[in-house]
């Protein structure tokens, strides 16, 4: 089992940036892969952003490239998602998540969540 706790979350104004971080504990990640995901009230839950750990190889849904960039830190056991030119429409709370394997955008394929951490844009 993989613990994972989100921070960095915040409230910014549009046009704006905030870097979310999640830290890992419990497992060596480099036979899994990490996933961002976000919901946002009355929405489902939807893919916004992917990393292969051993690689760093990334992932992102169409409606953040660009925009969004995940990465992460071995010595730290902690994955990174810059977000920059935020918009409203990116209200939501944050999930980081974990799975052994490789990277999908399915959420519901990602067995270790983080608590969740809300992002608000203001306009």
């Amino acid at each position: 089992q993989v613990q994972l706790v989100e921070s960095g979350g915040g409230l910014v104004q549009a046009g704006g940036s905030l870097r979310l971080s999640c830290a890992a504990s419990g497992r060596t990640l480099s036979t899994y892969a990490m996933g961002w995901f976000r919901q946002a009230p009355g929405k489902e839950r939807e893919f916004v952003a992917a990393i292969r750990w051993i690689t760093g190889s990334t992932w992102y849904a169409d409606f953040v490239k660009g925009r969004f960039t995940a990465s992460r830190d071995p010595a730290k056991n902690t994955v990174y998602l810059q977000m920059d030119s935020l918009k409203p429409e990116d209200t939501a709370v944050y999930y980081c998540a974990a799975r052994k394997g490789l990277e999908t955008s399915t959420w519901n394929s990602y067995d270790n969540w983080g608590q969740g951490i809300q992002v608000t844009v203001s306009s």
